[in-house]
């Protein structure tokens, strides 16, 4: 029985790009790594985390979209809930791992700076507040931000996927929100007295334009080049933004002395900024409209390892916050290129070993009824592949 799952139905681009974006964040989070030299951040104004985002409002959509109409709003936002309770479980249990990880290495090694940087450092302070503000979600640690969000962005998905009913009045619930973020700076307090990382009111609006992807697709317009030369030209300016203006700090300050030009470079993660939000969307075209959905590279060995990983995200993800962190013992004990080489082969080989062995417990007995996989919307659909080609 193969680990990966190759329903004729299943949009493979959606599993590739999220294991994809789980490694991105594996190389991005190593200090010193050469790999993260190449990763999305260094050539776009966004990264891993929007795509990351989209894809799991997109796939959310798909599981919970078809279970509102079959099954009624309470019994789809329980599901909705019960996965938002997984993801809850296995934050705490990554917290205590990476708490016991980072407090070990900096006590063995004298290396204090670890729990600062990590801001574990309060766990000393306030141990017992500590510990219930990290079960309340108002203490995270750096790197364990992304789960927190990812909880919060499924609970609002329960109150509102009644409104998937009717689209419109949901994207214009989700873009109100964002807009009062852009206006207000509204954020979820965290105990430290500042903002959550990410701005789950902000943050919403990206998830909830992956679900409508999935359940409620715009009729594809009749011109679609217009839209491929505009998302083309975004992903250009993103490239010049990162790779030209922000390394060099007098280009950086002429651009920021413009009262235009300025807003092109802030770096506003928290609250997702527009042009962050432009541009993985802009991303999200192109790529649809250059690969096919039945692309056969998908189903290459090449490709296949990043859809393992992309369809087993949770373990896949937890586990690669650990090993990141290993990797970058490696790296400060030796940075050359042996020890780069090995970090990035140490943690590929784990987290395709960790995606195969959830694939293998989700899969082993062979008695069970595999679940059915969902069909991909016609907006991720290419052209030729869409039965609408109005």
């Amino acid at each position: 029985m193969t680990l990966i799952r190759r329903s004729a139905v299943r949009d493979l681009r959606v599993d590739f790009f999220r294991g994809l974006a789980l490694w991105w964040i594996y190389t991005d989070h190593i200090p010193g790594n050469v790999l993260g030299d190449y990763s999305l951040q260094k050539f776009a104004v966004c990264d891993a985390t929007e795509v990351f985002v989209l894809l799991a409002g997109y796939g959310a959509g798909l599981a919970y979209g078809s279970g509102l109409r079959k099954n009624g709003f309470v019994s789809t936002a329980a599901d909705i809930l019960r996965r938002a309770w997984t993801l809850y479980v296995a934050h705490i249990f990554l917290f205590v791992l990476f708490t016991a990880q980072v407090t070990y290495s900096a006590t063995a090694l004298n290396r204090l700076n670890y729990l600062s940087e990590s801001r574990l450092d309060v766990l000393g302070d306030d141990p017992y507040r500590s510990i219930l503000q990290a079960v309340l979600l108002r203490f995270q640690p750096s790197l364990l931000n992304i789960l927190p969000l990812y909880v919060v962005l499924l609970v609002f998905f329960a109150v509102t996927v009644w409104l998937l009913r009717w689209p419109r009045v949901l994207f214009g619930l989700s873009f109100a929100i964002y807009m009062v973020v852009r206006f207000t700076g509204l954020n979820l307090n965290a105990w430290t007295g500042e903002g959550w990382f990410f701005d789950p009111y902000a943050w919403q609006f990206l998830f909830i334009i992956g679900v409508l992807l999935a359940c409620a697709p715009l009729r594809p317009p009749r011109h679609r080049w217009p839209f491929d030369v505009l998302a083309t030209g975004v992903v250009v300016l993103g490239t010049v933004v990162t790779v030209v203006i922000e390394p060099r700090p007098h280009v950086l300050d002429w651009v920021s002395g413009s009262a235009v030009l300025r807003y092109l470079v802030i770096e506003d993660k928290t609250g997702l900024y527009p042009f962050r939000l432009i541009s993985v969307l802009a991303l999200t075209w192109l790529c649809v409209r250059l690969i096919r959905f039945d692309q056969p590279w998908l189903r290459t060995r090449w490709a296949g390892p990043f859809v393992l990983i992309g369809q087993n995200s949770l373990p896949v993800f937890c586990s690669g916050i650990v090993f990141g962190f290993l990797a970058r013992l490696g790296l400060e004990y030796d940075d050359h290129a042996f020890m780069q080489v090995g970090i990035n082969l140490f943690g590929a080989l784990g987290m395709v070993g960790v995606g195969a062995l959830a694939a293998w417990y989700r899969t082993k007995g062979g008695t069970k009824t595999p679940r059915k996989s969902a069909t991909p919307s016609a907006a991720l659909l290419p052209v030729d592949a869409q039965t609408d080609t109005g």
